[in-house]
């Protein structure tokens, strides 16, 4: 089952992959990923997922807390964290192969429901455990619905929705069912997390993130450094300099343009900030980064 599965994210990454090895499928919050070198460190701040890696080794670092993830595991992240994370073993006769899918609280909370699933205690938002069997299975059918495309609208919903049961129903369901519940801790500091995605770039007030939480600015920032690791500015500086990162790497823009255009007033700034996160300066560091590229 799982060689079978392997063979047909490998055979969709190979044929529909993006330079960076992403290749986003037309079912939608379902990703393959290819990698046929070890890579640099990637850096982001995730969203909710699952992913399950079937071929090759991948380490992932959230705060003091690392993860070695290879074929047969699955890496569980429940809330929106900042993580580096760097394939270490991938070749072109075996490369790095995963299939990663967003998890959805609407359809956890639905599912929590109908299974009588009551709240878990708050744990670890990353966690690494062996895949279920019927998670694979689950995987394996949603692969083969993409080969027939007059089918994925019709039956998307429900393989995505089946996916989910058996993530609940297995050893990571712990793990995700609190994102189901949208008034605990980790649902509440998500209403504030998709406010700083879409407007990170804009000046934003603790006191305004709060009360789209439903918190008092005290209890909030308490709440929120206890789900995602950082304060709220420190997670709306590393959204701006993620993105900058990105947009120097993808579209070639000048360091100077990034930084304005991520909501910096101060290059200077910017470099100081950018320099702690990645280790160098942007030029220096998007130079070797392209260069990691070039060599994978």
């Amino acid at each position: 089952m799982t060689d079978t599965l392997l063979k047909a994210v490998c055979r969709y990454a190979e044929a529909n992959a993006d330079p960076a090895g992403v290749a986003r499928t037309p079912i939608p919050g379902l990703t393959a990923i290819r990698a046929t070198a070890p890579s640099g460190l990637d850096y982001a701040i995730s969203r909710p997922l699952a992913c399950l890696v079937l071929q090759g080794t991948k380490h992932v670092t959230m705060g003091n807390r690392a993860f070695t993830f290879r074929a047969g595991d699955s890496l569980l992240i429940t809330a929106d964290v900042p993580t580096v994370s760097q394939v270490k073993r991938a070749s072109i006769a075996s490369p790095y192969c995963s299939l990663v899918l967003d998890l959805d609280p609407a359809v956890i909370a639905d599912l929590a429901v109908e299974m009588k699933a009551a709240p878990a205690a708050d744990g670890a938002p990353v966690r690494c455990e062996p895949t279920d069997a019927e998670v694979t299975d689950a995987a394996l059918r949603l692969m083969r619905l993409i080969e027939r495309p007059a089918s994925v609208p019709v039956l998307r919903a429900q393989l995505v929705r089946e996916m989910h049961y058996w993530l609940l129903a297995g050893r990571h369901g712990e793990a995700i069912r609190r994102l189901g519940w949208p008034d605990g801790r980790i649902g509440r500091v998500a209403r504030a997390v998709a406010v700083l995605r879409a407007k990170f770039a804009q000046p934003l007030r603790v006191e305004q993130l709060a009360a789209v939480s439903g918190m008092s600015p005290s209890s909030f920032h308490q709440h929120f450094r206890a789900v995602t690791s950082l304060s709220p500015l420190q997670f709306q500086k590393q959204l701006r300099l993620i993105e900058a990162r990105r947009l120097m790497l993808s579209e070639g823009m000048a360091a100077t343009s990034a930084a304005f255009a991520v909501g910096y007033e101060s290059v200077s700034q910017f470099t100081r900030e950018y320099g702690r996160l990645f280790g160098l300066p942007p030029g220096r560091e998007t130079k070797a980064a392209r260069g990691n590229v070039e060599a994978a």
